[in-house]
């Protein structure tokens, strides 16, 4: 209820500036073709966790079903299908049959599990169009943004973007079609993983206590929040000629990026356009790439490579296609690493442990905030203790998280040694 409450408050706000808010776009996607045809059939993954082997081929061959209908359809009526994916209409129809089933045909544990597994999957859509909301919500009700701040903060750590934004196009094409590839696709990762971790939940029949799905949903639901108080596009907005059709050389304060440093001075509140998404601060890619990381670390050795590869390179796409400062980027750690943290304190009980350590990276992440706004041109000036600074505040939070974490886990019992027998005569 809190949930259908919140997406029906974005809708009402979406609506107030002529948009459709998330309840319209995830429903026209039952029809139109949708904006994430990959996301809907992640969604899908999620959701037959809980069916058995027989229950997903049925699954899987009725949204590919579904979804040919509609891709013959269009063809013959010539439909226009610039503006989304051919498919993924069939991911979100089995969705909902999946919901009917469950309502109609299941009781009791059954039941409620199989509705567990249809939520999971919509809220993983639904989070796509709630993010999409948020930033439209932040481009109209933001008009000015704190680019200037940032900028110069990030003197204090060499301003990493510029430095990534030169090596980005020095590999060109190589390492621009691999990095747009992970930070476009990194809600698929996220999914890969938590189908590791959820893999059981059929033969259990319920699910773990804490897995990734709930770390991304929560880090994307309270992020954006922290958008309307830091408002911030970007260095290739800023000081670049901007990107997807928003921005533009017209609004940016100087067109440097990221060829020439931005000269230190005075920073200010700069006005920017009503399209362009002030979605810097923190930087939820980092965030999400972070704890897609943590959750890998008890997996396989294959999916810890996979895990250190894709925060790796999410880093660099958000730096080295202009899209967040440096200081973006451990903002975004802390902001992780202390969701990550209050998640696993809730599940387990809030004790002393628990509250030190998510008080620790709220205080962290403020400390941050609060020097951004109001200490950047100190930071520019002294780099050489700033900068250590910046980085010794997220590692004291790393090594809580890490030091707090280890605690918890359960310490393996030995097993019973056998008692020698005498040796037969």
């Amino acid at each position: 209820m809190v949930t259908l409450a919140f997406l029906i408050a974005l809708e009402i706000a979406a609506r107030r500036y002529g948009h459709p808010g998330p309840i319209t776009t995830q429903a026209r996607e039952a029809i139109f073709p949708p904006k994430s045809g990959f996301l809907l059939y992640a969604g899908m993954a999620l959701t037959m966790v809980v069916l058995t082997w027989r229950q997903r081929f049925i699954a899987a061959g009725a949204a590919i079903g579904i979804d040919l209908v509609f891709v013959l359809v269009r063809w013959v009526a010539g439909a226009d299908m610039s503006d989304g994916h051919p498919f993924g209409n069939g991911a979100l129809w089995a969705m909902a049959g999946c919901a009917v089933v469950a309502v109609t045909r299941r009781t009791g544990r059954e039941r409620m599990l199989l509705l567990k597994g249809v939520g999971l999957g919509l809220l993983l859509v639904a989070g796509r169009k709630t993010g999409d909301t948020w930033l439209l919500i932040t481009s109209k009700t933001r008009p000015d943004v704190l680019d200037p701040y940032l900028a110069t903060a990030d003197h204090a750590l060499g301003n990493p973007s510029w430095v990534a934004g030169r090596i980005v196009e020095a590999t060109h094409p190589v390492s621009t079609h691999v990095l747009d590839y992970v930070y476009v696709q990194l809600a698929v990762a996220a999914v890969v993983v938590a189908l590791y971790q959820l893999r059981y939940v059929a033969a259990e029949r319920r699910f773990p206590r804490h897995h990734l799905v709930r770390s991304f949903l929560v880090i994307g639901l309270v992020g954006p929040a922290v958008y309307m108080i830091f408002p911030v596009v970007g260095p290739i907005f800023a000081y670049g000629t901007g990107a997807f059709g928003t921005g533009g050389e017209h609004w940016a304060i100087a067109n440097v990026w990221p060829d020439t440093l931005p000269v230190i001075g005075t920073p200010g509140p700069v006005r920017y356009d009503d399209a362009t998404p002030r979605n810097c601060m923190p930087s939820l890619h980092t965030a999400w790439a972070v704890a897609i990381f943590v959750h890998t670390r008890t997996g396989p050795r294959l999916l810890r490579y996979a895990g250190v590869f894709w925060l790796v390179a999410t880093l660099g796409a958000t730096l080295g296609f202009g899209y967040h400062y440096g200081v973006d980027l451990i903002a975004g750690v802390v902001f992780a690493l202390t969701v990550e943290a209050a998640l696993r304190a809730y599940d387990r009980g809030w004790d002393r442990s628990g509250i030190q350590l998510v008080a620790h990276g709220t205080v962290v992440f403020a400390a941050l905030l609060v020097s951004y706004r109001f200490l950047p041109v100190e930071m520019a000036d002294h780099p050489w203790l700033a900068g250590p600074l910046m980085l010794l505040a997220m590692a004291s939070v790393i090594h809580a998280y890490l030091r707090t974490t280890r605690a918890w886990q359960p310490e393996a019992i030995p097993a019973p040694r056998p008692e020698p027998r005498p040796e037969p005569v």
